[in-house]
């Protein structure tokens, strides 16, 4: 009997958890959001709506700082539908907790993907440009950064006509610009920011950030008595150009600077490349040819000039192409002579003294010595000697005189050098009696006609202007140094021989 009422005991607790079991199935599904961030499940909602209004309302701070009416979910989290019998729902407020530890908010906004420019080093080799983005609430903020960025490198009143059509046309001799673009490939684009990006509300951080490549204070310089801009500049390894554009407010070279002012040093490392392409038609000087007559009836120590020299007047046309101020490409359209000019003659004597005579004890051997000569055909400076985004262009760029025009020996002297280095390209190295090297690179292939040892002359036809090596453009890099170049010698301004 006892073995019977177990058997339907047991049978009674099947029933029971059957019968529970079944109902259960019965209960009708409900409709709940999961929630995802990053891939992981951060559980179950029963309100989709619920928790982007909470978000929204627990994010005043948000709201408040960058002034816009909603703030929304992370760009990585994801709500998706489901059915369950689950009945383990979370509240917004715990979700929402779980979300602020891992991932940030988003507000509307504007998203500028900025491509890098594809350039070369110094050794020839090809560097991918950067892409970045950049993130602002209103489009206009990036604008009218760029055109702060424009006029820092273009002149503003020349940027300012070119913009609203009102150049002067040239008539004689003038400049127009013909073309101002970005280089970089820009694309903006509607998009939810995360609040951590720094986002930018203001043009003039914007462009700071689009010069510098920072908005960190640039570092600052308190001026002494006796300083110039030229001073300053070289000393803390910038240009001037890069000291006017730092120190908006001193408006040129020629400003005065007063003892304890505050200057900036900032080192330029633009984000975008601003193209400016000019057309140019300038009068410039055509240096005279000097022609030597030997007389044997004098020392080799006299000289006398027979024929002065003066100098010809020449029209040039030539486009210019600039990038972020720095001149890349000058072209020479046209030349029209409007003065020829004289040839100098100069008589030098070849009598020798006797054995015992000793002039200056230096021999007679020395050539004269005087101001160098000038070392191309034409005299467009495309790129002045100093220092520029912190490296220093230790030689003066002259250019438009097209390709292979002819490069002249500044100075007599030997050549010590006569090769291809993958910076200077083909190139010519030249030792002076006077104790200076000049050096002449970028010349084109084939176009180096003297070889180390050589003896040339004052103005003697060395080479011809190229493109090789780390060049942007046909021109000739000339430099002056004391001591080997890059053999501890010192670069100096070549200008200042002239």
């Amino acid at each position: 009997m006892v073995k019977y009422k177990k058997i339907i005991f047991l049978l009674l607790l099947i029933s029971i958890f059957f019968t529970a079991g079944f109902s259960k199935l019965l209960v009708t599904p409900k409709i709940v959001y999961r929630v995802y961030l990053k891939g992981e499940s951060l559980g179950l909602i029963s309100s989709k709506k619920e928790l982007n209004d909470y978000i929204d309302q627990k994010e005043a701070e948000v709201k408040e700082k960058y002034d816009v009416d909603n703030v929304y979910a992370p760009t990585d989290l994801d709500i998706v539908k489901e059915l369950t019998y689950y009945d383990k729902i979370s509240s917004v407020e715990t979700i929402y907790n779980k979300i602020k530890n891992i991932s940030p908010f988003t507000i509307n906004g504007y998203q500028i993907k900025i491509n890098g420019v594809t350039t070369t080093d110094a050794s020839g080799k090809e560097i991918k440009g950067k892409t970045q983005y950049i993130y602002v609430l209103d489009k206009k903020v990036f604008t009218d950064a760029v055109e702060n960025t424009a006029k820092a490198f273009i002149k503003e009143k020349a940027y300012e006509a070119f913009a609203n059509n009102t150049q002067e046309e040239i008539t004689e001799t003038g400049t127009i610009i013909e073309k101002i673009f970005i280089e970089n490939k820009i694309t903006i684009k509607k998009y939810r920011i995360p609040v951590n990006k720094t986002i930018y509300m203001d043009k003039e951080k914007l462009s700071q950030y689009l010069l510098f490549g920072t908005t960190k204070p640039q570092q600052t310089y308190t001026v002494k008595d006796g300083d110039t801009i030229e001073d300053i500049a070289n000393n803390n390894r910038i240009s001037t150009e890069e000291f006017l554009i730092a120190n908006p407010d001193i408006t040129s070279l020629n400003s005065l600077l007063y003892p304890g002012q505050q200057v900036t040093l900032g080192i330029l490392k633009p984000q975008i490349n601003i193209v400016e392409e000019d057309y140019i038609v300038k009068d410039e000087d055509q240096n005279y040819t000097t022609v030597t007559e030997e007389d044997p009836n004098q020392y080799t120590s006299y000289s006398q000039v027979k024929q002065a020299g003066v100098k010809g007047r020449n029209r040039v046309t030539q486009r210019i192409q600039k990038v972020n101020g720095e001149t890349l490409s000058v072209v020479t359209v046209s030349t029209e002579v409007l003065k020829e000019p004289v040839q100098e003659i100069v008589v030098k004597g070849t009598k020798k003294y006797s054995s015992g005579y000793f002039q200056g004890g230096y021999g007679s051997v020395i050539p004269t010595v005087g101001i160098f000569g000038w070392p191309a055909t034409c005299s467009t400076i495309s790129s002045n000697f100093g220092w520029r985004w912190g490296v220093l262009h230790d030689g003066t760029d002259i250019a438009g005189c097209g390709y292979g025009s002819n490069i002249f020996a500044a100075e007599s002297g030997v050549v010590v050098e006569s090769g291809y280095r993958s910076t200077n390209g083909q190139y010519i190295t030249i030792r002076h009696y006077n104790g200076y090297y000049t050096m002449y690179a970028h010349l084109c292939n084939g176009c180096r006609y003297v070889s180390v040892g050589d003896v040339v002359q004052k103005g003697q036809v060395i080479g011809g202007m190229g493109q090789t090596g780390f060049a942007t453009g046909v021109h000739l890099h000339f430099a002056v140094w004391t001591g080997f170049p890059y053999r501890g010698g010192t670069a100096l301004n070549a200008m200042s021989f002239y």
